[in-house]
């Protein structure tokens, strides 16, 4: 069987080591005769495996005890209410900075709670720069920041972490595991996991504990952290699969040598994408370049009227998914943690390729 070069966006690749080992253990998990999407959330025998995936992720980004770590279900975008529910009173303003599709997502859902205050915005320069720190805006009596430190959609990261008074929110759905993390800065940390963690529908929640029970009355008990880190994820029953993948994959990156060397892998790939578009006279990147994406490269071709033709040679090459954005256009190679290099070579001499027949 030939594996086809994904630059899926989400859902994403996953290491084909996990694949792997997840089908071998499909039908019969750990010599029970049945497999692990077939057990007790309860059993002893699953309880170990959401243990042994928290045990693996906090040794890989340091998370101390002083935080809790949910897996929860609804993706990240459910975190967009989850936040201010959990953190913010009705009568307290929520700091947020937008910078591309999905901060202004959140914006939009934190709306429905309360008053969000734009704290800073790059929207008039197309999300394709990051507001420098000593223009923003703050409320002084802000619940929290909310920011994300990395736009899948306009390939528009962070090259900091925001100095903040009140609790630093974070949506890392896209750059989470991507490379090593200051836990301790932050009062949450959530991320979906179908880009480097595992496979859609599983949502990681990091929270500092002692920002947990300060609760609305009025929120769900699905959406209550409290519940949820009291109940150790359990509350319902839980992504049973995606939690037993997420850690399979959490232990590939500790026998692969842990977050400073996926760092250095991913800043390799994307500095061979990144300068093949720069040298090229055909591609372009939208994106100013001390705030360019490790993990969601955006390009577009010189003449758009190419894009399909693009497109449809790069998937007879088995380039999938490079397709951008529906609301940006253009083409989009989203380079997660199990994009294997060779996988971003053979995009390069493609584009070279492409770019000596129709440039």
């Amino acid at each position: 069987m030939s594996r086809a070069h994904n630059f899926c966006a989400g859902p994403a690749a996953l290491p084909l080591a996990v694949l792997e080992r997840a089908q071998r253990e499909l039908l019969d998990w750990s010599y029970s005769g049945a497999s692990v999407m077939e057990v007790s959330h309860r059993s002893s025998e699953f309880v170990s495996v959401a243990d042994r995936a928290e045990s693996s992720l906090r040794r890989l980004l340091e998370i101390s005890d002083d935080y809790a770590v949910l897996f929860l279900q609804g993706g990240a975008s459910l975190q967009f209410a989850s936040v201010p529910l959990n953190l913010a009173a009705k009568d307290q303003v929520m700091d947020q900075v937008v910078t591309g599709q999905w901060s202004k997502k959140a914006f939009a859902e934190q709306q429905r709670f309360g008053d969000v205050n734009l704290v800073a915005s790059s929207a008039d320069q197309n999300f394709a720069s990051i507001p420098q720190q000593d223009s923003w805006q703050r409320d002084p009596t802000a619940a929290y920041l909310h920011y994300c430190p990395n736009e899948t959609i306009g390939g528009l990261e962070f090259g900091f972490v925001p100095d903040s008074d009140v609790p630093l929110v974070a949506d890392m759905s896209s750059t989470i595991l991507s490379r090593p993390v200051d836990v301790d800065r932050f009062g949450v940390i959530y991320a979906g996991a179908q880009k480097n963690i595992g496979p859609a529908g599983l949502c990681l929640v990091i929270v500092r504990r002692e920002l947990l029970g300060r609760a609305r009355p009025e929120t769900p008990a699905m959406l209550n952290w409290q519940i949820a880190a009291e109940n150790d994820s359990m509350y319902n029953t839980p992504p049973t699969f995606a939690i037993y993948l997420a850690g399979l994959v959490f232990e590939w990156l500790e026998e692969l040598g842990g977050l400073e060397k996926m760092e250095a892998i991913n800043r390799r790939k994307a500095e061979k994408l990144y300068a093949l578009i720069d040298e090229s006279g055909f591609y372009a990147n939208p994106v100013e370049q001390i705030s360019r994406s490790l993990m969601n490269v955006p390009f577009t071709l010189a003449d758009d009227a190419l894009d399909t033709v693009f497109l449809k040679e790069a998937e007879a090459r088995q380039l999938l998914n490079l397709k951008g954005h529906r609301s940006v256009g253009g083409m989009r190679a989203s380079l997660y943690n199990a994009v294997e290099e060779s996988s971003v070579d053979a995009l390069c001499s493609f584009m070279r390729d492409f770019e000596q027949r129709h440039g």
